[in-house]
């Protein structure tokens, strides 16, 4: 981390000095569960709690200063050494923002390079930034989001991890809104900006697809002229950021040949092997050489993501080969992301339940009917949510597509996806072949009860719904009748790292 005294954080961040001004923090936390000797403490309000009502915990831990938006005082009625703004959040991104400008200049006056990538898309930002990270981490010391640290919290935490040692900084933007994108851009000053996609996530939050498509842009608007933006060409709405933004535009595609268009970035000869597992040659911009990839991800849908980490790397100045190979060779780096547990008893469980679109959607379920040729298949799905007017036709979209895949069994979980149920019915399934379950709790029941050696059990939802807990405790040995004891939903508390993050991670 770089290190700022109170002083000069008051400074940057427009707030009052209420403390010793030579405190230096050595780490920033916003959990005060998570603060250590010489912590910086966030403070900010938040819709379940109010941070400034664990001020007290923060320094029994260690902490030596706090970032409040009030004074804060003891059991003695001492004010903690803090300095007070107006907005914490804000006062965060302005630090971030000063950390990154610090860094940049200190390398450049020592002749080393310092970039910076940022990743966007409705899907596949927390997928690309591990396999980029895992690509850029054997070229020089890579910093990169925990998790999903994707919003105007996450950011901040990303890049306080970073120090003057830092070759790569990767960061994930998420938005929910118009100028979000834009607003993490102007703090860490990409070089390097990665669009995957616009999907219809979200619609009723940003009030309709095109808005998305204006939001992700703003991080290539924000790209200097000699910058570079990854794009995908798959989609046509990124495909057109090409005209926003004065960078250097490459192109990628994992469907057919698009050269006319600037599809530098190829994946040629594409099939997934008996696992799942997408393989490919991979062709960069003048590199005459195809440099084979054979991923440990699952599903065709991967592919995108494999090759827009590639077009980053590339842009980045590491090797084909090296490329290649470092995909090759990674496995899943974030939890619930397809991930994939073999049970003793024959069961498999690919939990995919961090969160959900229809776009995912779609694509887990065909890699689950791929997957399962010759076997009993499971789709156990939860709601999709923040879909606004689309909700219902999206959810009776999936319901018509589980059938028509032929997936041998459809649970859905809780009445937010009933539409989901009710046109799988409609379609023609039905009987057991079909099941509906109000709460997790009744569908871990039915599944504890049905599931059979060799099944292929899928779990989707959006993140709040909780079904990735669900599909962790099915993925569990199963247990004798009189040993099933404990919370039969199988939801773990989840502390506020990763996706709770007061508001870290964002679509």
């Amino acid at each position: 981390m770089i290190a700022f005294t109170a002083a000069e954080i008051a400074e940057i961040t427009n707030g009052r000095l209420a403390a010793e001004p030579g405190i230096t923090p050595g780490s920033v936390v916003t959990d005060s569960r998570e603060a250590t000797a010489g912590s910086l403490y966030v403070a900010k309000p938040g819709e379940a709690a109010d941070g400034h009502d664990f001020v007290a915990a923060a320094f029994d831990r260690g902490a030596v200063l706090a970032l409040v938006q009030r004074d804060v005082a003891d059991a003695d009625g001492r004010n903690y050494p803090a300095v007070v703004v107006e907005d914490s959040v804000l006062a965060m991104g302005a630090l971030a923002a000063e950390a990154v400008r610090r860094i940049r200049a200190r390398r450049a006056a020592g002749g080393a390079a310092f970039t910076v990538i940022g990743i966007t898309g409705s899907a596949g930002k927390t997928t690309t930034k591990d396999l980029l990270a895992g690509i850029l981490a054997e070229d020089g010391e890579t910093v990169a989001p925990q998790g999903s640290y994707n919003g105007e919290v996450g950011v901040p935490l990303t890049v306080f991890k970073a120090g003057f040692e830092t070759r790569y900084l990767v960061i994930e933007m998420g938005a929910t809104g118009i100028g979000h994108i834009r607003y993490l851009a102007d703090m860490v000053c990409p070089e390097i900006g990665v669009v995957l996609g616009v999907g219809t996530a979200h619609a009723g939050e940003f009030g309709g697809v095109e808005n998305i498509a204006l939001a992700k842009g703003e991080l290539v608007e924000a790209l200097p002229a000699d910058g570079t933006a990854v794009l995908n060409l798959d989609d046509a709405r990124v495909a057109a950021m090409a005209a926003r933004t004065s960078a250097t535009v490459l192109g990628f595609s994992a469907q057919a040949a698009r050269e006319g268009q600037g599809a530098a970035v190829q994946a040629e000869d594409v099939e997934l092997n008996a696992a799942g597992n997408p393989e490919f040659d991979l062709q960069l911009p003048g590199d005459s050489a195809r440099h084979h990839v054979s991923a440990k991800l699952i599903g065709a849908h991967h592919v995108g993501n494999l090759l827009a980490a590639a077009g980053a790397a590339h842009a980045a100045g590491i090797p084909g080969a090296q490329i290649a190979a470092s995909l090759s060779a990674q496995t899943a780096a974030s939890r619930w992301r397809m991930e994939r547990t073999e049970r003793p008893d024959g069961v498999t469980i690919i939990n995919d339940a961090y969160n959900a679109n229809p776009e995912s959607m779609r694509a887990a379920l065909r890699t689950l009917a791929d997957l399962g040729r010759g076997r009993r298949t499971w789709a156990v799905l939860g709601a999709m949510l923040e879909l606004g007017e689309d909700s219902i036709r999206e959810h009776t979209a999936v319901g018509t597509q589980v059938v028509r895949l032929n997936i041998s069994r459809l649970l859905v979980i809780g009445r937010q996806a009933r539409a989901l149920y009710v046109s799988a019915v409609n379609e023609g399934s039905w009987g057991d072949e079909c099941l509906f379950a109000e709460t997790v709790d009744e569908a871990y029941g039915i599944l504890r009860s049905e599931l059979e050696p060799g099944d292929l059990v899928l779990f989707k939802s959006s993140n709040s719904i909780g079904l990735r807990h669900l599909g962790d405790r099915i993925a569990l040995p199963p247990l004798a009748p009189d040993a099933a004891a404990g919370d039969p939903a199988g939801n773990p508390a989840e502390s506020t790292a990763g996706t709770t993050a007061e508001g870290s991670t964002l679509p």
